[in-house]
């Protein structure tokens, strides 16, 4: 896989989009991004917790799908309309707060989908928390500007 964007050419463009997410004060940060991988942190603070101190479902099911996105991008380049159609997860471990780290490996690109995986570990530990498979629909080039949605 050959890589389109730069980590930086990523980050700036998803800071500009989900600055919430990736802008200075956003609690994801772009780490690495190769050809069809990426290393993205997420900062999992009190706003993301279910009762009992885990960080919720949702929450990580959210954070795989923003990494997966990541390194897409990176491999074909600034397509902002390219969705999810599947993602299924698994949850392997109780998520503590903190920094957890979602490691990509996109599987496959082709012109209209892509495949991959996200492996989301707590800083520092090895253990998994949760594994992801999930599918995009790349649009074709310039499907996204005349149907306008």
């Amino acid at each position: 896989m050959q890589q389109k964007m730069t980590a930086a050419e990523v980050k700036a463009l998803l800071a500009g989009t989900f600055p919430q997410h990736f802008g200075p004060k956003g609690v994801m940060q772009i780490e690495d991004l190769g050809p069809g991988t990426a290393r993205v942190r997420f900062a999992a603070g009190e706003r993301h917790l279910r009762p009992g101190g885990t960080v919720s479902g949702p929450t990580l099911m959210g954070f795989s799908d923003s990494a997966f996105y990541v390194a897409l991008l990176g491999v074909i380049g600034p397509v902002p309309l390219a969705v999810t159609t599947n993602l299924n997860i698994n949850f392997m471990r109780r998520a503590k707060p903190g920094n957890l780290i979602a490691e990509v490996r996109l599987m496959k690109v082709g012109k209209r989908l892509a495949i991959g995986e996200v492996s989301i570990r707590r800083e520092g530990e090895d253990d998994l928390i949760s594994h992801c498979v999930a599918t995009y629909s790349i649009p074709h080039a310039g499907q996204e500007m005349a149907n306008g949605d």
